[in-house]
């Protein structure tokens, strides 16, 4: 056999091994039990997405019968109950409520969100919040959650693409749309990052809380669907 054809076969057999020891970590990986605050269109669209994933997900709202149908059709993964009962569920909080009801999930249930991992995917609208969605976007929705869901460990995620899109383009073939992310909280952001790629999609760490302004609603980067190169160089990451 020719030493060039040897050396090729070698590199394809390295590289078979290491995908299938990747796979075999990934499924070592247990499950995470995601509590999900407020299960709209975008609540619904990543619940799938992390059940067919392997995770497990109680979906809540103020009516929980009413997202029995759809817990039925995602199997034994999903579950359904109030925003406190999701608190409690969650190693991981999703929170995807209108903005203006940040303050008062943050009075509810805090103490049982202390400590724990919490997604942000609220953005402040005055027209629909009133002033105190001014007052967060001057500040950063990220900065501004964080007053309101103290003791949690914060993650600004999801907030820059629509249900629609998450719906859509999970897991799409070529480059894949971009998840940016910001926290103060390494492990946090790590822990968010995996999410968004078992959603089907890349994450982006943009940086602290703070830089979190950068891809609020009302900078544009939601509706532009950027893939990660695209959205690093918008932000010049």
């Amino acid at each position: 056999m020719h030493a060039s054809l040897r050396r090729l076969i070698v590199k394809v057999l390295c590289g078979l091994l290491l995908l299938a020891s990747t796979a075999s970590l990934a499924q070592d990986q247990p499950p995470l039990r995601i509590g999900i605050i407020g299960t709209g269109a975008m609540g619904s669209a990543l619940a799938r997405l992390w059940v067919e994933a392997g995770h497990e997900v109680m979906m809540s709202s103020r009516h929980p019968e009413q997202l029995q149908s759809l817990a039925d059709e995602l199997g034994e993964r999903a579950r359904i109950g109030t925003p406190a009962q999701a608190a409690d569920y969650g190693d991981v909080i999703l929170l995807t409520v209108p903005y203006g009801a940040t303050p008062q999930v943050g009075r509810d249930h805090g103490t049982l969100m202390a400590g724990k991992v919490l997604l942000d995917a609220g953005n402040p609208r005055p027209e629909r919040d009133g002033p105190m969605a001014e007052q967060a976007r001057s500040l950063g929705s990220g900065l501004a959650s964080q007053r309101f869901l103290a003791g949690t460990r914060l993650v600004k995620a999801f907030n820059a693409i629509s249900a629609y899109r998450l719906r859509s383009e999970a897991h799409r073939d070529g480059d894949r749309l971009a998840i940016p992310l910001a926290s103060d909280d390494e492990q946090a952001l790590e822990v968010a990052a995996q999410l968004v790629e078992d959603a089907g999609f890349d994450p982006v760490i943009v940086g602290p809380l703070a830089s979190a302004k950068r891809f609020d609603f009302q900078t544009g980067i939601s509706a532009r669907s950027l893939t990660a190169p695209q959205l690093r160089e918008a932000l010049g990451l």
